[in-house]
């Protein structure tokens, strides 16, 4: 039987009863030795996350990143365009290149908080930012959408803000949920440029 700690995955070290100890301390273990009903599927322990899930990663009320970014130069904010109730900039951390954040300058949390010029603004600036990046970065489809709240995964819950994620065709692989690894072939200032010299200056 295997007998995990914490420390099973700290050292690398293998524990009891078998298993592949990878980068940064991810375990993927063999069903076929743990305890119970034997299934088809192997378990990916990732511990790690504890610490995002336990104390999360929200600023402070005064700190928001979507409100101090479009006091600063678009440069510096990574902004790509302004429109008259919402924005949109990169993510700093983006999932794939080209990563877009649409937000309302006004600091609310929520989807249903947004008056209706913010929801057309915030509609219409995805609409060019699809068009934009697929001129650019000629990909193959997109993820678009919002998460509402801590629970739901949003990285800063209180100041809305959705996602557009550009997608090609077999982007997707175990590379980073592995190797904590993500290949993006360009650094942000260079994508900030380039989508922004490509939006339409008679766009919102």
């Amino acid at each position: 039987m295997a007998r995990l700690s914490l420390d099973d995955y700290a050292d690398g070290s293998a524990g009891e009863g078998g298993g592949d100890v990878h980068a940064e301390g991810i375990r993927v273990d063999d069903p076929s030795h743990l305890v119970g009903v034997p299934d088809e599927f192997q378990r990916l322990w990732t511990p790690h996350r504890m610490v995002y899930i336990q104390h999360g990663q929200q600023p402070g009320k005064d700190d928001c990143p979507f409100c101090v970014a479009p006091i600063l130069s678009d440069e510096d904010a990574l902004i790509v365009a302004r429109g008259e109730h919402a924005y949109a900039l990169l993510n700093l951390f983006p999932y794939n290149s080209g990563h877009l954040l649409v937000c309302p300058y006004r600091h609310i949390a929520n989807y249903d908080e947004a008056t209706p010029e913010e929801v057309a603004e915030i509609g219409s600036i995805t609409q060019t930012a699809m068009r934009v990046i697929r001129e650019v970065s000629h990909n193959d489809g997109f993820n678009i959408g919002m998460n509402q709240g801590e629970v739901a995964g949003a990285g800063i819950a209180a100041h809305l803000h959705q996602h557009i994620v550009p997608r090609w065709a077999q982007d997707a692989n175990f590379f980073p949920i592995i190797a904590k690894t993500k290949a993006l072939p360009q650094l942000l200032g260079e994508v900030r440029e380039a989508i922004a010299n490509a939006w339409p200056h008679d766009a919102d």
